[in-house]
């Protein structure tokens, strides 16, 4: 068989991938932290025909290069792009964007996830929790200066009804290290949780698990901890929630560039065809 014939269809799978890719990038164009992906094409092995020889100058020969045939393409990877989205202000208290790098954490069962998304609130439980239903995970341990305590790992942020002297809460804000301060009837003021920030060595190498969440993989390097503005971890903005960062005049070119590319594929099988066909009716 042709070796084109199946050249083209290796281009009609990564080029429907890459539609695949880009409708769903503009899919989630309104997801609020959601981060967008792209393709990468790569070929695939080459057909050897002549292999390579060096010059023979004793018997006045020059060198010859290789001649080779490609043998399609493949789908190399799917990036994701962490740039920063858009600053979207909705006024609520618990809603938190990450100015800069870093996830928040989340756990979810015995799953723990890490997102972009910052659109909290507090259940019933008055447990902050994701849209999802994950509880957002944060530090409860601090010293007598108010500094976090790192060797205690991040458990979910509890909002208190009182202070334990019978003093009512009566009202909580968020401050951009994510500390959440609650005040008293009393008006006593105390620091009950600071916000966890996690960050990884390679971003890229997360897992997408749906939900605008993320999980660690063998190629994103194990999870830090720490809080905002620790590191190369950003500052935390209250009262606001972070956009998508989908590019949707980037987003339709690459729909006219997928769209051409299948149809260039879907020419090459054709005309393969019609090859095959002269060879069919070479005898009649």
């Amino acid at each position: 068989m042709l070796r084109s014939l199946f050249a083209g269809i290796s281009g009609l799978r990564v080029n429907q991938a890459m539609l695949d890719v880009t409708g769903n990038n503009i899919a989630n164009a309104n997801t609020v932290g959601f981060k967008s992906s792209s393709t990468v094409f790569s070929d695939t092995l080459s057909q050897m025909l002549t292999s390579a020889s060096a010059p023979d100058a004793a018997n006045g020969r020059g060198g010859r290069n290789p001649i080779q045939v490609g043998l399609g393409v493949q789908l190399a990877s799917t990036n994701t792009n962490f740039n920063q989205g858009s600053n979207q202000t909705t006024g609520r208290v618990t809603d938190m964007m990450i100015q800069g790098d870093g996830m928040f954490v989340v756990k979810k069962g015995a799953d723990e996830v890490y997102t972009r998304a910052g659109a909290f609130s507090f259940d019933q439980d008055a447990n902050l929790a994701a849209p999802g239903g994950g509880l957002v995970q944060g530090y409860t341990t601090f010293d007598a200066t108010g500094a976090y305590d790192p060797t205690v790992a991040p458990t979910q942020i509890t909002l208190p009804t009182d202070d334990g002297a019978g003093h009512a809460l009566k009202s909580y804000e968020i401050s951009a290290d994510g500390k959440i301060t609650a005040t008293f009837d009393d008006d006593t003021r105390k620091v009950i949780a600071q916000v966890a920030i996690a960050d990884f060595k390679n971003p890229m190498g997360l897992e997408k698990v749906g939900g605008t969440s993320f999980r660690a993989s063998s190629n994103s390097g194990g999870v830090q901890y720490g809080v905002a503005g620790e590191g190369s971890r950003g500052e935390i903005v209250p009262g606001s929630v972070e956009m998508s960062n989908v590019d949707l005049a980037q987003e339709f070119t690459n729909l006219i560039l997928a769209q051409r590319g299948f149809q260039a594929s879907s020419r090459v099988i054709t005309t393969s065809d019609q090859v095959l066909e002269e060879l069919v009716n070479i005898k009649r």
